[in-house]
């Protein structure tokens, strides 16, 4: 049931509105003066206020602002004996959901109320699935327990709190994004937008017209202005994922926000200015690109001022266990099951598999599992076979063997390409992924 609170110190009209608004199925209740009705709000859960505007120990324009500050979700309706316009603009300003005169208007005030209870409603959503999103994004829904992962926690949560430009480095698949929001949730933007965008998945022109937007009639097609995502950022975080990747040109105007907070939209000639956050990742060594020539130096020192490196899911095994029922729980809840149970043989077989992909590939494997699996145990018959076998699993390699010899061929070639896994795959006339198969299957290191 929606709940009013009338503050008004006419208590005539007090109770004639306490009347007709509770015939309406409201519950009503009220408050003489400013003071008693914010007390009013602390002790009950109200969702619209109706408020005069002049009251013995304050003024109900003013105390719009402050009612919502603390109440945001709930609605005001102001009453005034005298309307007039600057008062009534500066009340929709501060917050109040409508403005109107006593005895004149109150033919409005149902329907006014009606419409104040659906905007709650929403409001009331809004916040739900805001702090929904927010619990998702924080570093306590990270799973894991192992030490390695508990340690790159602590320093995101050290550096979260502060402006710091930050680098996340690891594998493909380690998480990078899920502790970039953590941080933005962390921090003090959390207030502002998060964007995300892979560097990796545009060509240079577009990537910068992705990052900076454009002016219109700066290309064919450019019929209007259009914001980049820097500006969308704005007071906020912005997320460059696998930078790497990004075109030299590209990197010299990233360095310029960086230095400057400006930015030109493509097209443009007047710079724009933004206060963001950059958020940057990569599964490339960016010292060593940078030694080739693939990446500015200056770039990277101001990118890796505060560097974090992920743990591969290899290296923190002792947490699959708890990843893998998280994921079989989820696909269990969204093709409409109740929680399965996961068998020893099947965790032995997820502890035992290297993880190439990491944590995005376990998640994949684990949703196969549970749409073949018949039954509420999760079984080592539902893995991929690759995963039910593994040949270095349980035995060491006889000397004897075709895959020790395999092995020791690989590690030769390996060794002569001085560990170049491209040239290695050639000179052994396989394809590239089937050479990381190997690597992972013989754990050549």
């Amino acid at each position: 049931m929606t709940k009013v609170l009338i503050i008004d110190d006419e208590e005539k009209l007090r109770s004639l509105l306490v009347k007709i608004i509770s015939l309406e199925g409201f519950k009503v209740c009220q408050a003489s003066t400013i003071k008693s009705g914010l007390k009013r709000l602390e002790l009950a859960d109200i969702d619209v206020v109706i408020c005069d505007v002049k009251l013995p120990d304050g003024n109900g324009v003013e105390t719009v602002k402050e009612i919502k500050k603390l109440y945001p979700a709930l609605e005001i309706i102001l009453l005034t004996a005298f309307g007039n316009i600057p008062d009534g603009v500066l009340a929709i300003k501060h917050g109040a959901f409508d403005y109107i005169t006593k005895g004149d208007d109150n033919h409005r005030i149902i329907p006014l109320l009606y419409k104040a209870q659906e905007k709650v409603n929403q409001n009331k959503r809004i916040e739900k699935l805001e702090q929904q999103l927010t619990k998702k994004y924080t570093f306590e829904n990270i799973i894991g327990q192992s030490k390695c992962l508990q340690n790159v926690i602590f320093l995101a949560q050290k550096v979260a709190i502060t402006d710091t430009t930050v680098l996340l480095t690891g594998e493909i698949g380690t998480g990078k994004e899920v502790f970039a929001q953590a941080i933005h949730q962390s921090s003090s933007r959390n207030k502002g937008n998060f964007v995300a965008i892979n560097c990796s998945a545009f060509s240079k022109d577009l990537l910068e017209n992705e990052l900076f937007g454009h002016k219109s009639g700066a290309f064919t097609g450019a019929n209007k202005d259009q914001m980049g995502l820097f500006e969308e950022a704005n007071n906020g975080s912005i997320f460059l994922d696998e930078i790497g990747e990004m075109p030299l040109e590209l990197q010299a105007k990233i360095l310029r926000v960086l230095e400057t907070g400006e930015f030109l939209r493509v097209g443009d000639t007047k710079p724009r200015k933004v206060n963001v956050r950059i958020v940057a990742a990569t599964n490339r060594n960016l010292e060593e690109e940078v030694e080739k020539g693939n990446f500015r130096s200056d770039l990277f020192y101001r990118l890796s001022v505060f560097s974090i490196a992920l743990p591969a899911l290899r290296e923190r095994k002792e947490d699959i266990p708890l990843l893998a029922k998280y994921y079989a729980d989820m696909f269990a809840h969204k093709s409409n099951r109740k929680q399965l149970q996961l068998s020893p043989k099947f965790i032995d077989a997820l502890q035992n598999n290297n993880w190439k992909g990491n944590i995005r590939e376990l998640k994949n494997i684990i949703e196969r599992s549970v749409i073949l699996s018949d039954t509420d145990i999760l079984g080592i018959e539902s893995l991929p076979q690759e995963l039910q076998f593994n040949p270095t699993m349980g035995k060491s390699l006889s000397a004897f063997s075709m895959a020790s010899a395999e092995k020791l061929h690989i590690q030769k070639i390996l060794n002569h390409t001085g560990g170049n896994k491209a040239e290695t795959a050639r000179l052994l006339e396989i394809g590239i992924a089937t050479l990381y198969r190997k690597i992972d299957e013989y754990q050549i290191k």
